[in-house]
């Protein structure tokens, strides 16, 4: 199935989601992410989640990370499609972007080359690992500023899809992909 496709049918399975299910649906993520062989890092990246887009909400992920007293990284959306990363602290201040998306205002930047863990969100995924976001090119502009060996896993409320027919090489596939009822790894 191709992107355009995909994104147009999971935004609209995603919309049909009740809170209470995206709240369910939200830990038993967090609670599968724990059975992936990732808690020996140090520093993970996570995004903060868009309410008005019935994302995922990344907070009992957050608690673990900050439960396992790792260096949780935070993005700030910037021009061209770019990605600046902070470190957040006790003293980070959160605001929503014009796009509602939550991001740090400053604080302490971290290189994308320090980063060992990335969850990644998504709409859809299929079965090779390839993941179709909203189109914008932000993670995969990010993507290639990480190590070669970073660890991506993709955090999905939906199943996999057999193919994603209209990959290109700009495309880099995740390493695992947790949902409410399964772990993938690629």
């Amino acid at each position: 199935m191709l992107k355009k496709q995909l994104r147009l049918d999971f935004t609209e399975l995603r919309h049909k989601i009740s809170f209470s299910d995206l709240s369910n649906y939200s830990l038993d993520i967090a609670n599968n992410l724990l059975g992936i062989p990732i808690w020996h890092y140090s520093y993970y990246h996570i995004f903060l989640s868009i309410t008005e887009k019935k994302e995922l909400d990344t907070s009992s992920i957050l608690s673990i990370l900050q439960g396992k007293d790792k260096n949780i990284i935070l993005p700030k959306m910037g021009l061209n499609n770019s990605l600046t990363h902070y470190l957040l602290t006790d003293n980070t201040v959160i605001k929503k972007n014009k796009w509602n998306v939550p991001e740090p205002i400053d604080g302490i930047e971290v290189p994308a080359k320090n980063i060992e863990v990335v969850f990644i969100p998504l709409l859809a995924f299929d079965l090779n690992g390839n993941r179709v976001g909203y189109g914008k090119g932000f993670y995969d502009v990010f993507l290639k500023e990480c190590k070669p060996n970073v660890i991506k896993v993709g955090l999905s409320l939906f199943e996999a899809v057999e193919k994603i027919t209209d990959v290109n090489d700009f495309d880099i596939p995740l390493d695992y992909c947790v949902t409410p009822t399964k772990t993938y790894s690629f």
